[in-house]
């Protein structure tokens, strides 16, 4: 889901590119974006991984092996920078649908860095169990008042 419908419901041609940005990366390293991607460095999502190893010049190291078995390593390099196009965090910055599948097919066009893209980091999940919805309440017989008071 493309941040800009996450956080302000806004929907566009370019929330499309952006869930094609990360179906591509997901192709390219055999993982879902949405399985809980983590790594021991931190909580990154897939995104955020792709986008770690691709500032540090270790893309090649996002591709599920499998792939790399049987493909050109330049095509993926530019499977991956694509795709980290079409996530980028701002719509404006991200390639229209056109744009991408010239950049797929062609063989000679270069193709700009990407800027970092959204949901880099993945929000830790509590592993205590939720407390029951008597022990969240703070009152000895369950019941709560509430005084408005200004300020």
């Amino acid at each position: 889901m493309s941040p800009e419908y996450a956080v302000k419901g806004f929907f566009s041609v370019k929330s499309d590119v952006f869930s094609f940005g990360v179906i591509l990366l997901e192709i390219n390293s055999g993982k879902r974006n949405s399985a809980g991607f983590y790594q021991s460095e931190g909580a990154l999502s897939l995104l955020g991984y792709a986008w770690r190893l691709w500032q540090e010049r270790k893309s090649i190291d996002f591709v599920d092996k499998k792939i790399l078995e049987s493909c050109n390593e330049t095509e993926v390099i530019k499977c991956i920078n694509i795709g980290l196009l079409c996530v980028q965090d701002d719509p404006s910055e991200r390639p229209s649908m056109s744009d991408i599948l010239i950049m797929l097919s062609s063989e000679t066009a270069a193709l700009p860095n990407p800027n970092q893209p959204a949901f880099v980091v993945r929000r830790h999940t509590s592993k205590t169990p939720a407390l029951s919805r008597k022990e969240q309440t703070n009152s000895i017989n369950e019941i709560t008042i509430s005084v408005e008071e200004g300020r």
